[in-house]
């Protein structure tokens, strides 16, 4: 099982959140990413996601996303993700759950989880005020803002984090909640990792062994690591 953040995809050209240089250093998150925020002003909303819809096409998979579909094809993988590009589809990764949503889809402003109203949206078409979700509302990104709760995606990687045999976190600092507590469902005595460049000392989560590197740099050190984990010689790396 692996949960992965904005790090696995910074180096990919796609901007983070929360570093120094980090969208909301720049941009008033309640204003672009909330109920309120939409209702207040949906212009901007929709402008500052057509935006990152469209910057989605202009990256591609790094490293780290191959690596982690390349190791797919020889063990049971399962991608959880804070991100809402389409990065670990796109490497080859079949198995991934998206916490947050995903730019390539939209649905309803009334009911953010109708089934009838989720739905893919080609990137190079922008959003428009007027466009309406199957319910009759105005559509809006497939993306969970501020405030809101996380879908059902949530209790499958919930359950997938209990069941792992091996743990891995890859370019997410912990801060984000409830996507960060999941490091408190793995059982306590399978082997844990955690990717990121940045000096996790002061909260490190207990049982992790930390990979001081980017996730481009990280990950094939993690393939070397956990190579010795596995059980027979067929399920080496």
């Amino acid at each position: 099982m692996v949960l992965t953040g904005a790090g696995i995809s910074r180096e990919s050209g796609i901007p983070t959140f929360r570093d120094t240089n980090g969208m909301w250093k720049k941009y008033d998150a309640m204003k672009l990413a909330s109920v309120d925020g939409f209702n207040e002003d949906p212009q901007a909303v929709l402008d500052f996601y057509n935006a990152r819809r469209k910057n989605l096409l202009e990256v591609e998979p790094n490293h780290a996303h191959k690596m982690l579909a390349e190791l797919e094809k020889y063990h049971d993988v399962a991608i959880v993700t804070q991100n809402v590009d389409d990065l670990h589809e796109r490497a080859g990764s079949s198995r991934v759950i998206h916490l947050h949503g995903e730019l390539k889809k939209v649905t309803s402003s009334l009911s953010r989880f109708a089934p009838d109203c989720i739905k893919d949206y080609p990137l190079d078409v922008p959003i428009r005020l007027g466009d309406k979700a199957a319910d009759g509302s105005q559509m809006r990104p497939f993306i969970v803002w501020f405030g809101e709760s996380l879908g059902p995606e949530a209790e499958q990687a919930v359950i997938l984090t209990e069941n792992a045999d091996i743990f891995v976190v890859i370019g997410t600092s912990l801060v984000v909640y409830p996507a960060a507590g999941l490091v408190n469902y793995a059982k306590s005595n399978v082997p844990k990792f955690l990717i990121d460049p940045g000096d996790m000392e002061d909260r490190l989560p207990q049982g992790f062994h930390h990979i001081q590197k980017t996730a481009v740099e990280g990950i094939d050190i993690l393939l070397e690591e956990i190579s010795p984990l596995l059980t027979t010689p067929n399920d080496v790396f």
